[in-house]
C-alpha cells in the first residue's frame, strides 16, 4: 500500500493555523464550551428518550402480570411478561452504545478544554478568577459525576429487566 510522505508542520504553522481558525484562546474556549452543550443536550435527549421508553414497559410488564382472564390469562401472564422484559434488556443494551458515545465525546471536549486552560496561563487565570467556572468542574472528576446517572442507567434497567424476568416467570411456574 502506498504511502504519502508529508513534512512535518512547524510549531509556528500550527499557531498560524490556530489564530486564523479561532482567533484567540477566549474563541476556542467558547467553542469547546459550546460543543459541551451540544453533547450534553444530546445526552440527556437520548436518555430521556430511553426512561420514557423504560417506563412504558415497565407499566405493561405491571399490566399483563395482573391478566386475571378466566380463560387465557395464564397463558398470558406466563409468555408476554417474560416477553417485555427481553424487550426491555435489548433496548438497554440497544441505547448503551449512543448514551457511551456521547459520554465520550463531551469527555473529549472537556479534555480539550483543560488542555486549553493549561496552555494558556492567562486564560487559566481568568477562568479560576471567574465565578461562574471553577477547576472542579473542569477535572475529570467532576464532570463525570454529573453524567454517571445517564450511563449507569441502561445497565441499572438491563439487571432490573433479567431479574424482573425471571420472578415473571418464578412466580407463574411456582
Amino acid at each position: 500500500m502506498p504511502r504519502i510522505l508529508t513534512s512535518q508542520t512547524s510549531e509556528s504553522e500550527l499557531t498560524e493555523h490556530n489564530a486564523k481558525m479561532f482567533g484567540s484562546p477566549k474563541e476556542r474556549l467558547d467553542f469547546y464550551r459550546r460543543e459541551i452543550q451540544y453533547e450534553t443536550s444530546i445526552l440527556a435527549n437520548r436518555t430521556d428518550a430511553y426512561l420514557a421508553a423504560q417506563s412504558f414497559l415497565v407499566i405493561a410488564f405491571a399490566s399483563s402480570m395482573g391478566n386475571l382472564n378466566p380463560e387465557w390469562g395464564k397463558l398470558f401472564t406466563l409468555a408476554v411478561p417474560p416477553f417485555l422484559a427481553l424487550l426491555g434488556l435489548l433496548s438497554s443494551l440497544n441505547a448503551w452504545p449512543g448514551i457511551r458515545a456521547a459520554y465520550d465525546i463531551i469527555d473529549h471536549w472537556y479534555f480539550k478544554q483543560s488542555q486549553l486552560l493549561r496552555s494558556e496561563p492567562l486564560m487559566g487565570l481568568a477562568y479560576d478568577e471567574s465565578p461562574l467556572f471553577s477547576e472542579r468542574e473542569s477535572t475529570h472528576k467532576g464532570y463525570r459525576k454529573a453524567l454517571l446517572f445517564s450511563v449507569r442507567t441502561p445497565w441499572i434497567f438491563a439487571t432490573f429487566w433479567i431479574l424482573l424476568g425471571f420472578w415473571g416467570v418464578y412466580i407463574q411456574v411456582a
